[in-house]
């Protein structure tokens, strides 16, 4: 192959085995001969294989192997070493500190009682975890087979093996253009290892200082390689324990909440009020709360969890009458999950001919997880929210009992449990065709199953116990004309001695069952790349690359019928299900052009053909790069690609599902003389349970988006380099599900006249507008009560979504005799604007700083390393910028006493390693070493008090043992 020399940023001795390493846009640690750690052995021949063939890198956002890792757009890359070093255990711990993962992403806390509680995810940009594309060794990585929220399909970060990783580069931008569709807001190459000589084994214990969630790692690397061969293996155990939010006592009851009605600037009266335990509502014919009863000799002795409560309104301040309060209920629930994992990897290389080389590959993954969604409530039957008659009452009642662990036989006995089991197998022939031109076809399958099995009170089965044998109907029979009482409710007698009594865990398995789910999904592909130098200009070779791929990708989500909506025989809890398939034909063609010696210009274009029953036909997108290096130590660089996502399958296939959950009905406070400040804290005719419902639309279209950088690369010194870019990204026909929640607060919008939304902030579409008229043709409204009988969420293809920001990286190495080596990398990322329009004709709404938006506003990651003999060290800070205030409504805020935004979390971790001899190596790391959770906002009265996307575990510390072996 003719060797490619074009124009380059000048590089020292250090900088080049940088190049050589891979440690671009991470720390670059300065190498000490001296000092060797366990890995370097692996590094350092890595290292030599590399500097002999600098013309054939390639990294994430091209296919054409090209010496320079800076190119048109930037790239981060996250070595295996230095996940380590900054104290991490898994791919996602690593990725989740980037500064470009500025979107809030589901996690192990605020998934607890959703739909995919055991995956882990990643959301550049902000944009949705769907719109980062998953790269392992270059393929496109297997879906989750639960979707995202029971919405949009992503993939499992936890699945890649930490044992198995090399490296991890990083595109945050779009690049459609060479990997299709998905790849909007960036996309993640997981890079495996390969060629590896000798056995590593590592084994760590890490504890958490604050009790729980102990974590146990085993990781055993090793391989072999021979004259025409190598194979490389990994395996690893990952073990850690369940924590759960009572564990925490800054989150272990609801009496940490700052800012309960009518204290702290928080609107309403009555102050802190425990959650319900065990309470009966007496209802009013037209379906309002008239206050509570508690029947003589009745107590809170049935648990010691419980205890006694006079409950108030919190809009007025009126006494409503006794009930057993619960302070623990909403810490019952798993804030981490258990996990017992075992991933393995194996890849093996043999050379026919000098110019012929098959490979094969496979990747295995099994998990069996553990997590809790809290315990269980009844509130009302037969279904819930439902009240009835009792006669022995004379009420028309709305009981509400909360169940305690002893209910459970324990908290162990509330756990959701998940075994999940993935592979994926590849193999392929990779070679050189007329001296020149490299090829490499890959074909391989990937199938991901995982079952879901979690306990729940059946509908007739909390009937029978609670209520016993319906006794008639009012307005029938014995139950006519009673007053007060409207006709057509079911007649019951509440069941005193088991409503206020124990409840053991023989007494619930009478009452419930095991909810069962089981997911697949499935992928099969096959590619060919050819690369190589087309012809010779004045300044340099013609560099090419052209990929045909083929692709089929299918799904079936089962899950137990008796949660479906036209079921509901499970008590509270509804599903989704779903299932379809769709192929997948793309070619597409690269070329980079030397123009003249300081100017490269890439150009990229791709057609993908779809075959499904979709609207999606065919998607082409196209991207042009420019590289223009004035010096050799300066690179202006800019970028410009177009981009496009298939709708999900399970936007497309998914079956009518539904869920319950408690709204707070703003509209109808409106009509009813209610602020909407106070509307969540008027009981029950404003706050109850809504049924919100969900199906796929074949009718959507594929998002189309746009995205450009443009930045500058400065090496300064030989040792002290900077970097600059600025990103936009405007994605069109964007497709989202409404949630009930939003849906509500827009129908206030729409409705009340005020131009504001409920917290009143800014309603930016008008009455009439499209916006609102599709989100009123969303709800159903009881016509005689006027209270809503249904919410109908789902998927649409809203008009637009764009954000736009800045990244910036600096870099400085500095070597001594006396102090050893010392290297740092500071990276900051920060987003200038984050727009969305609803429907075409809409104004643009600019919802960044919005109280209701959880995405991070700026991210900085400062990592430094030291090295000097047989010892290093590592610290690194992980800073997340402030937050808007959870509640703008506070008066203390509105009164001026505290600021709009609340200040940024802070975050070290630190870890130092020493040889003890040539095979053992001992590294200890804290985690969090300041013990911090997070900023505190005095607004925020939903638990856990504080945002979700902090991490509640607190400061941990670890020790990890490596063994070098043959």
């Amino acid at each position: 192959m003719t060797s490619r020399n074009p124009r380059r940023l000048r590089r020292c001795q250090l900088t080049s085995a940088i190049l050589a390493t891979f440690l671009v846009s991470g720390m670059a640690f300065a190498q000490d001969t001296s000092g060797n750690t366990e890995d370097d052995q692996d590094d350092n021949q890595t290292t030599t294989q590399q500097s002999q063939n600098l013309d054939k890198i390639e990294v994430v956002g091209s296919r054409i192997k090209r010496a320079e890792v800076e190119g048109p757009s930037p790239v981060t890359i996250i070595t295996s070493e230095q996940i380590e070093r900054e104290g991490f255990n898994t791919v996602y711990d690593a990725l989740e500190t980037i500064s470009q993962n500025t979107g809030f992403g589901q996690n192990d806390f605020n998934a607890a009682g959703g739909f995919t509680p055991n995956a882990s995810v990643i959301n550049l940009r902000g944009l949705g975890p769907g719109r980062t594309l998953l790269l392992v060794n270059g393929r496109r990585a297997n879906d989750y087979p639960f979707p995202y929220n029971g919405r949009s399909n992503f993939q499992n970060f936890n699945s890649i093996p930490a044992a198995a990783v090399q490296r991890i580069e990083i595109l945050a931008g779009g690049a459609s253009a060479i990997y299709g569709s998905d790849a909007v807001a960036g996309v993640i190459n997981v890079v495996l290892k390969t060629n590896y000589e000798g056995n590593l084994l590592k084994i760590k214990g890490q504890t958490s200082t604050q009790g729980g969630r102990d974590v146990g790692d085993l990781q055993w690397v090793g391989g072999k390689t021979g004259d025409n061969w190598s194979v490389t293996y990994a395996f690893e155990s990952y073990n850690a324990e369940p924590l759960f939010g009572y564990q925490r006592d800054f989150m272990d009851s609801a009496a940490d909440n700052p800012s309960p009605p009518g204290v702290n600037g928080a609107p309403g009266f009555g102050g802190y009020q425990p959650p319900i335990g065990i309470q009966i509502r007496r209802i009013s014919a037209t379906g309002g709360t008239l206050g509570y009863v508690q029947p003589a000799g009745r107590n809170c002795n049935a648990s010691e969890l419980y205890r006694p409560h006079t409950y108030t309104s919190s809009a007025t301040g009126a006494t409503l009458g006794p009930g057993c309060g619960y302070d623990r209920y909403p810490a019952e629930q798993t804030v981490a999950n258990g996990n017992n994992d075992l991933s393995g990897y194996i890849y093996g290389t043999y050379n026919f001919t000098d110019n012929l080389e098959g490979w094969a590959s496979v990747m295995a993954y099994n998990s069996r997880s553990r997590l809790s969604g809290g315990v269980e409530q009844w509130f009302g039957g037969p279904q819930p929210n439902a009240t009835f008659y009792a006669p022995n009452l004379g009420i028309r009642a709305l009981p509400i009992r909360a169940l305690t662990p002893e209910s459970y036989g324990g908290s162990e006995g509330t756990y959701q449990k998940f075994e999940e089991n993935s592979y994926d197998l590849a193999f392929g022939l990779r070679g050189t065709i007329f001296d020149r031109f490299d090829w490499d076809w890959t074909i391989g399958g990937a199938k991901y199953q995982a079952i879901r099995d979690r306990p729940r009170m059946t509908v007739s089965g909390a009937t029978n116990y609670f209520l016993g044998t319906r006794l008639g109907t009012t307005g029938v029979g014995p139950y006519t004309g009673l007053a007060g009482i409207p006709n057509g409710l079911p007649v019951y007698n509440l069941n005193l001695d088991r409503f206020y009594g124990p409840i053991s865990a023989a007494d619930y398995a009478s009452m419930s069952t095991m909810v069962h789910y089981n997911g697949k999904s499935e992928n099969a592909a096959t590619s060919l790349v050819v690369s190589g130098d087309l012809f010779e200009l004045p300044a340099g070779p013609v560099g090419f690359a052209t990929v045909l791929e083929a692709n089929r990708q299918s799904y079936d989500l089962e899950s137990d019928a008796r949660i479906f909506p036209s079921v509901r025989e499970i008590y509270n809890l509804t599903g989704t299900g779903g299932g379809g398939k769709r192929n997948r034909y793309a070619i597409g063609a690269e070329v980079n052009i030397p123009v003249f010696s300081m100017l490269n210009v890439s150009l990229a274009g791709r057609l993908d053909k779809y075959d499904d029953i979709t609207d999606v036909d065919d998607a082409k997108t196209w991207g042009v790069g420019l590289e223009f290096r004035p010096f050799d130590n300066l690179l202006i660089r800019g970028n410009y690609a177009t981009s496009f996502k298939a709708p999900d399958m399970h936007y497309v296939f998914s079956e009518r599902s539904g869920s319950f959950g408690t709204i707070t009905d703003f509209y109808r406070c409106f009509v009813n003389g209610i602020a909407a400040t106070a509307c969540g804290g008027s009981g029950g005719t404003y706050n109850y349970s809504a049924f919100t419902t969900s199906e796929g639309q074949p009718g959507l279209r594929e998002e189309t988006g746009k995205s450009w950088t443009a930045g500058v690369v400065w090496d300064i010194t030989d040792t002290l380099s900077v970097s600059a870019d600025y990103y936009e990204i405007d994605l069109e026909d964007v497709v989202t599900v409404q949630a009930g929640g939003a849906i509500l607060n827009a129908e206030y919008g729409c409705l009340s006249g005020t131009g504001t939304y409920p917290n009143g902030t800014p309603f930016p579409f008008a009455p009439g507008s499209a916006f609102c008229a599709e989100t009123l043709s969303r709800i159903d409204r009881d016509p005689n009560t006027g209270a809503i009988t249904e919410i109908r969420s789902g998927p649409i293809n809203l008009a637009s979504q764009g954000t736009k920001g800045i990244d910036a990286t600096a870099r400085y190495s500095l070597t001594t005799d006396r102090f050893g080596s010392f290297s740092t990398s500071l990276s900051w990322s920060h987003v200038l604007e984050q727009t969305q329009r609803a429907s075409q004709g809409d104004p643009i709404l600019s919802y960044r700083d919005f109280n209701t938006n959880s995405d991070y506003r700026s991210r900085v990651r400062w990592s430094t390393n030291w090295r000097k003999g047989d010892w290093d060290a590592t610290v690194l800070m992980n800073r997340i910028g402030s937050f808007p205030l959870w509640s703008p409504s506070n008066t203390n805020f509105t009164s001026g006493q505290i600021d709009s935004r609340v200040g940024p979390q802070i975050t070290w971790n630190m870890t130092v390693g020493k040889k003890i001899t040539d095979a053992l190596y001992v590294r200890a790391n804290i985690n969090n070493v300041f013990d911090r959770i997070a900023p505190r906002d005095q607004t925020f009265n939903s638990y856990p008090y504080f945002w979700q996307g902090y991490s509640p575990i607190g400061r941990e510390i670890g020790l990890e043992l490596s063994y070098k072996f043959n």
